[in-house]
């Protein structure tokens, strides 16, 4: 058994997308998944499958959530371990204690890399933001009082790869990289 963690893109942010996390969770179980958690309300979820192809159960779990829900989202899935060894690579500037900053971890879907990421999303603005790329994840850190004024923040949904990204604070992934 491999431990994952589902990142719904889009559940439960600013009114839209409404999922109960039991519900979530319910349809998690009826998938044959066990030891099923959710974390926050944002669609984390944490989970152990017999399966071993993330990609296979991101479609699973899609279907899933269209069936159920209605909802035509991305879906994330990484091993737990994959995930851990990630926050290996946190840069010096991101996940410190400064209340200043705004550290977050951009998840890139399969189909995108950090090429067309940037591509899309132009420079980050050096006086505000600062990003370090790393496998499929993003290190994105920003000025709190600034954060209109960043390059990155205004397009990460505007732009055509909005829907191909989802993002988590750092201490968030954190907390379910622990689960």
């Amino acid at each position: 058994m491999q431990r994952y963690i589902a990142l719904l893109r889009g559940i439960n942010v600013g009114g839209k997308n409404k999922i109960s996390m039991k519900e979530l969770k319910a349809g998690f179980e009826e998938l044959g998944f066990s030891n099923v958690v959710t974390y926050l309300n944002s669609g984390n979820v944490i989970f152990s499958s017999k399966g071993d192809d993330p990609q296979a159960l991101a479609e699973t779990i899609k279907a899933m959530v269209k069936r159920d829900f209605s909802f035509d989202i991305a879906i994330y899935i990484i091993r737990q371990t994959e995930l851990q060894e990630r926050l290996t690579h946190i840069p010096d500037w991101s996940g410190t204690e400064d209340k200043t900053i705004y550290d977050n971890l951009i998840f890139l879907m399969p189909s995108l890399t950090y090429e067309k990421l940037s591509e899309k999303l132009g420079a980050p603005n050096a006086e505000l933001e600062q990003v370090f790329p790393y496998k499929d994840v993003v290190f994105w850190s920003y000025l709190c009082k600034d954060y209109q004024k960043t390059n990155w923040w205004k397009k990460t949904a505007s732009t055509s790869v909005g829907k191909q990204i989802t993002i988590r604070t750092i201490n968030t992934v954190r907390k379910i990289a622990e689960l």
